[in-house]
């Protein structure tokens, strides 16, 4: 096991290397993504970009317009902002230079995001392929220390697989595994989990003397400690958004529902991309998307990009934005007409791009960002509210109403029309919700005591259920109290558990007595439960 001693720490520029993983973090969620894609593509495809510091400052100008950069908030003016999000793209394989001009050609990753592929597919994979090295970590102004030959992400799961390690603080993540984990051998791995059992027996007093010196920032603003604690919450968010995970209170874990789904996800390995230092062949190799095994696209002489695939990208992007946070099942006259607007292109040409490339709607972009919402607290806790009324409204036809705003009331009430019920949501963006005293007694006394006060409808109130990011070890105790005190039936389900509902809506196509079954089995409701119910 490599010490990790500022020997491997001298750089070209006469700096320090970077003597720890590292990811480029414009933004610290990767849910803004495909829409940043989409702008570059716009307005930068088979350009050149390296050196041209009119178009870094263009893009940087055009990010703030869109919302996707805070106006003001340059750390200089030359375009380094928009350089910082290229890369970010660069880094998770979306995008490449191309020929001896250096244009910007997307990757077949990108080219999926672009087409509408599930954006959490698409950036699940790049996650789990991100390795060091890559041209972004050994790029000049990055220069991630050469010792570290590894796939971060797979590597960190792994260890939330293991049953000695089962959960990760992001304390532990920052001080041990960022700093320690060099490689994938075997040596390595115990090396590690024996150093994190180590810190959580002794904490700092296990860590070296020069600790500060050997992981120095190369950013003096940030003490060392502070600067690792970014990385790990950043790298946290990113397996976040894979929906691998859940999070509470500065710790990450497993779900047992997810165990499948991450050891088949680890299972697809083919190792390590050699020759970082080859751009382009490194490149194409690391964006090849889920549907592709080679990149074999012969992408000489389109040096131009036509009018006609500026604007389908245009409306691409636009159809993207409007899908973050409305669930489109298929295109209708007014998402024709609101991207029209928002483009300034025809609705006949509109309405044939959408229709050639989202035929079946645009769900996958939606449910990204509704698991997004789930976890990120009151930045997005009325974003989520009003996302649930359109999930159980688009995906499942009941009739909703956002009644939180009424006061002493629940976020989301439930109409079936089809089964003669009502019933009633509370959404928590927590990344681990559990009940407490406060709202189990708003919960029995306004929510289910007094119907009245937030709902016309004479059907019978049939359940009641939590939505959240995460939950408690308890949280099934804690809906059978409420159960048994307001004699309601009542339940909870992650927001990543609803999403695949959803998804197995139109070959199942449940009823709304189906959906009214599995919403009062009293606990949590568990994707297993989905076919056991409905047998």
């Amino acid at each position: 096991m490599a010490s990790g001693q500022s020997d491997s720490r001298s750089s070209q520029r006469g700096g320090a290397m970077i003597n720890h993983w590292w990811v480029t973090r414009p933004k610290r969620i990767l849910s803004p993504v495909p829409e940043i894609l989409g702008l570059v593509t716009c307005d930068f495809l088979d350009k050149q970009w390296k050196g041209i510091h009119g178009s870094h400052l263009s893009f940087e100008d055009e990010l703030e317009q869109k919302g996707l950069k805070r106006k003001g908030d340059r750390w200089d003016q030359g375009g380094g902002g928009g350089r910082t999000y290229l890369a970010w793209l660069q880094s998770l394989g979306l995008v490449f230079y191309y020929g001896a001009e250096r244009v910007l050609k997307p990757t077949l990753a990108g080219e999926a995001l672009l087409n509408g592929k599930s954006p959490t597919d698409v950036l699940t994979r790049q996650v789990l392929k991100y390795q060091f090295p890559s041209p972004f970590s050994i790029s000049r102004n990055v220069e991630v220390s050469p010792r570290f030959k590894i796939r971060p992400f797979r590597f960190l799961l792994k260890l939330l697989l293991d049953s000695r390690i089962e959960m990760l603080t992001e304390e532990e993540i920052a001080k041990i595994v960022v700093v320690e984990a060099e490689n994938e051998s075997a040596g390595c791995y115990e090396h590690v989990v024996a150093r994190i059992l180590e810190f959580r027996e002794k904490g700092d007093a296990c860590l070296p003397a020069d600790f500060e010196t050997r992981y120095a920032s190369n950013r003096k603003s940030n003490s060392v400690v502070t600067k690792l604690k970014d990385v790990a919450n950043t790298m946290a968010n990113w397996l976040a958004y894979t929906q691998f995970i859940y999070r509470t209170s500065g710790s990450m874990m497993i779900p047992p529902d997810r165990v499948d789904a991450v050891n088949e996800a680890l299972a697809d390995d083919v190792g390590l991309i050699k020759g970082p230092e080859n751009h382009e062949k490194f490149q194409r190799q690391f964006g090849l998307d889920p549907w592709h095994q080679k990149d074999t696209r012969n992408l000489a002489g389109s040096t131009n990009v036509t009018a006609y695939q500026i604007g389908v990208l245009k409306v691409q992007q636009e159809l993207l934005k409007v899908a973050a946070i409305e669930p489109i099942q298929f295109i209708t006259p007014a998402i024709v007409d609101t991207v029209s607007q928002a483009t300034g292109y025809a609705k006949t040409f509109v309405e044939d791009v959408l229709y050639k490339i989202y035929p079946a709607g645009a769900l996958d972009a939606f449910y990204s960002a509704y698991s997004q919402m789930a976890t990120n607290g009151q930045e997005d806790c009325l974003a989520f509210e009003k996302a649930t009324c359109k999930l159980f409204d688009t995906v499942f036809g009941f009739k909703t109403e956002h009644v939180g705003k009424i006061g002493k009331s629940p976020d989301v009430l439930l109409i079936s029309d089809e089964s003669g019920y009502q019933a009633i949501i509370d959404n928590k963006a927590y990344q681990q919700y559990g009940i407490t005293n406060d709202h189990k007694n708003r919960m029995c006394v306004n929510y289910l005591g007094d119907l009245a006060h937030y709902s016309k409808s004479e059907y019978q109130l049939a359940f009641f259920s939590y939505i959240a990011g995460g939950f408690v070890p308890k949280i099934s105790d804690q809906i059978a109290d409420i159960v048994e005190e307001s004699g309601v039936h009542g339940s909870a389900i992650t927001a990543n558990s609803l999403i695949t509902l959803c998804k197995m809506q139109p070959a199942k196509q449940f009823s709304h007595g189906d959906i009214r079954k599995l919403f009062s089995v009293d606990r949590r409701i568990n994707v297993t439960d989905f076919e056991e119910l409905f047998k």
